[in-house]
Protein backbone atom coordinates (compact mmCIF):
# COMPACT_ATOMS: atom_id res chain seq x y z
CA UNK A 1 0.00 0.00 0.00
CA UNK A 2 1.03 3.47 -0.87
CA UNK A 3 2.23 6.08 2.07
CA UNK A 4 -0.11 8.62 0.70
CA UNK A 5 -2.83 5.67 0.75
CA UNK A 6 -2.18 4.65 4.15
CA UNK A 7 -4.84 4.46 6.86
CA UNK A 8 -4.81 5.71 10.31
CA UNK A 9 -8.34 5.56 11.69
CA UNK A 10 -11.21 2.96 10.34
CA UNK A 11 -14.24 3.40 12.78
CA UNK A 12 -16.52 1.18 11.80
CA UNK A 13 -20.79 1.63 12.09
CA UNK A 14 -23.89 0.18 10.78
CA UNK A 15 -23.72 1.76 7.44
CA UNK A 16 -19.72 1.32 6.91
CA UNK A 17 -16.62 2.60 8.13
CA UNK A 18 -14.56 6.01 8.03
CA UNK A 19 -11.36 6.28 7.59
CA UNK A 20 -8.82 9.47 8.13
CA UNK A 21 -5.91 9.83 6.72
CA UNK A 22 -2.30 10.47 8.27
CA UNK A 23 -2.20 13.78 5.89
CA UNK A 24 -5.58 15.35 6.90
CA UNK A 25 -4.77 14.89 10.90
CA UNK A 26 -1.32 16.71 10.04
CA UNK A 27 -3.53 19.44 7.58
CA UNK A 28 -5.65 19.90 10.58
CA UNK A 29 -3.02 20.47 13.10
CA UNK A 30 -0.98 22.84 10.81
CA UNK A 31 -4.11 25.00 9.98
CA UNK A 32 -4.99 24.84 13.99
CA UNK A 33 -1.37 25.93 14.11
CA UNK A 34 -1.62 28.92 11.91
CA UNK A 35 -4.61 29.93 13.26
CA UNK A 36 -2.85 31.41 16.32
CA UNK A 37 -1.63 35.10 16.75
CA UNK A 38 2.26 35.20 16.75
CA UNK A 39 2.96 32.02 14.44
CA UNK A 40 4.74 33.40 11.32
CA UNK A 41 4.52 29.77 9.96
CA UNK A 42 5.13 26.23 9.73
CA UNK A 43 8.57 25.07 8.94
CA UNK A 44 10.09 22.59 6.72
CA UNK A 45 13.44 22.19 8.93
CA UNK A 46 16.95 23.46 8.90
CA UNK A 47 18.31 24.49 5.61
CA UNK A 48 21.95 26.25 5.28
CA UNK A 49 21.37 26.82 8.65
CA UNK A 50 18.02 29.02 8.53
CA UNK A 51 14.88 27.65 9.27
CA UNK A 52 12.80 27.46 6.16
CA UNK A 53 9.13 28.69 5.56
CA UNK A 54 6.46 27.21 4.07
CA UNK A 55 3.61 28.18 2.82
CA UNK A 56 -0.18 28.20 3.56
CA UNK A 57 -0.27 25.23 1.12
CA UNK A 58 2.01 23.06 2.96
CA UNK A 59 0.95 23.32 6.28
CA UNK A 60 1.21 19.40 6.85
CA UNK A 61 4.67 19.70 5.78
CA UNK A 62 5.85 21.35 9.34
CA UNK A 63 3.82 18.77 11.29
CA UNK A 64 4.66 14.69 12.32
CA UNK A 65 1.10 13.19 13.64
CA UNK A 66 1.41 8.92 14.85
CA UNK A 67 -2.02 8.08 14.92
CA UNK A 68 -3.33 4.69 16.70
CA UNK A 69 -7.17 3.32 16.16
CA UNK A 70 -7.77 6.13 19.08
CA UNK A 71 -5.23 8.37 19.62
CA UNK A 72 -2.67 10.72 18.13
CA UNK A 73 0.43 12.67 19.14
CA UNK A 74 1.44 15.12 16.87
CA UNK A 75 5.17 17.25 16.39
CA UNK A 76 4.56 20.74 15.15
CA UNK A 77 7.48 22.73 14.00
CA UNK A 78 6.88 26.22 13.59
CA UNK A 79 8.29 29.59 13.42
CA UNK A 80 7.17 32.47 15.90
CA UNK A 81 6.80 36.09 14.78
CA UNK A 82 9.40 38.74 16.66
CA UNK A 83 8.48 40.27 19.64
CA UNK A 84 5.56 37.42 20.58
CA UNK A 85 6.57 35.67 24.00
CA UNK A 86 7.70 31.90 22.75
CA UNK A 87 6.21 30.28 25.87
CA UNK A 88 2.78 31.58 25.01
CA UNK A 89 2.65 31.21 21.44
CA UNK A 90 3.69 27.63 22.06
CA UNK A 91 0.74 26.69 24.47
CA UNK A 92 -1.75 28.28 22.79
CA UNK A 93 -0.52 26.28 19.66
CA UNK A 94 -0.84 22.63 22.12
CA UNK A 95 -4.40 24.09 23.30
CA UNK A 96 -5.81 24.61 19.81
CA UNK A 97 -4.32 21.79 17.69
CA UNK A 98 -5.21 19.28 20.75
CA UNK A 99 -9.00 20.60 20.41
CA UNK A 100 -9.19 20.89 16.86
CA UNK A 101 -7.90 17.68 16.24
CA UNK A 102 -10.32 15.94 18.71
CA UNK A 103 -13.34 18.19 17.65
CA UNK A 104 -13.15 16.82 14.01
CA UNK A 105 -11.89 13.55 14.09
CA UNK A 106 -12.81 11.68 17.49
CA UNK A 107 -9.45 10.65 18.24
CA UNK A 108 -7.62 11.72 21.96
CA UNK A 109 -4.87 13.41 21.25
CA UNK A 110 -2.19 12.67 23.50
CA UNK A 111 0.79 15.24 23.46
CA UNK A 112 1.47 18.04 20.99
CA UNK A 113 5.24 18.54 20.98
CA UNK A 114 6.06 22.21 19.65
CA UNK A 115 9.31 22.59 17.77
CA UNK A 116 10.19 26.36 17.46
CA UNK A 117 12.78 26.70 14.47
CA UNK A 118 13.02 30.39 13.66
CA UNK A 119 11.89 33.98 14.51
CA UNK A 120 9.56 35.44 11.65
CA UNK A 121 10.62 39.14 11.03
CA UNK A 122 8.33 41.66 9.49
CA UNK A 123 8.96 42.89 5.67
CA UNK A 124 12.21 45.34 6.00
CA UNK A 125 12.63 45.04 10.09
CA UNK A 126 15.21 41.92 9.64
CA UNK A 127 17.53 43.94 7.67
CA UNK A 128 17.18 46.74 10.18
CA UNK A 129 17.98 44.14 12.79
CA UNK A 130 21.30 42.87 10.60
CA UNK A 131 22.73 46.39 10.82
CA UNK A 132 22.88 46.82 14.39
Amino acid sequence: MDKKERVDRIEHSDVGSIRIADEVVGIIAGMAAMEIPGVAGMSGGLVGGFAEMLGKKNLSKGVKVEVGEKEAAVDLYIIVEYGIRIPDVALRVQENVKKGIESMTGLDVVEVNVHVQGVGFPEGREEELRVR
